[in-house]
């Protein structure tokens, strides 16, 4: 199974029909989650874009997951890039302590 990068912007303003699908659409990526479709999920600070780590056997396969997302008819500019290297502290051994 390869890794995926996938970046969108969502929209300028967030009218009420997009509210409305928020609570839906993070139901859905908290499963995504817990079933190890996604393994990161970023939204930046002033709401514009978005980041998530995803894993399938192909491009297609990961849109196909993203054109699923509640919030999809708002997403623009959606890019897919499959990663060569993912490495980060949470998929790393814990330290050990000697406390």
């Amino acid at each position: 199974m390869a890794r995926f990068h996938v970046s969108l912007h969502l929209p300028d303003v967030f009218d009420d029909a997009f509210m409305a699908l928020i609570p839906r659409h993070r139901a859905f990526i908290n499963h995504l989650l817990a079933e190890n479709v996604v393994e990161t999920y970023a939204i930046s600070a002033d709401r514009s874009r978005g980041w998530i780590t995803m894993n399938g056997e192909d491009a297609a396969e990961v849109r196909a997951v993203v054109e699923q997302f509640p919030l999809y008819e708002f997403l623009s500019n959606i890019e897919i890039d499959e990663l060569f290297l993912f490495d980060s502290t949470a998929t790393r051994l814990p330290r050990i302590s000697l406390n």
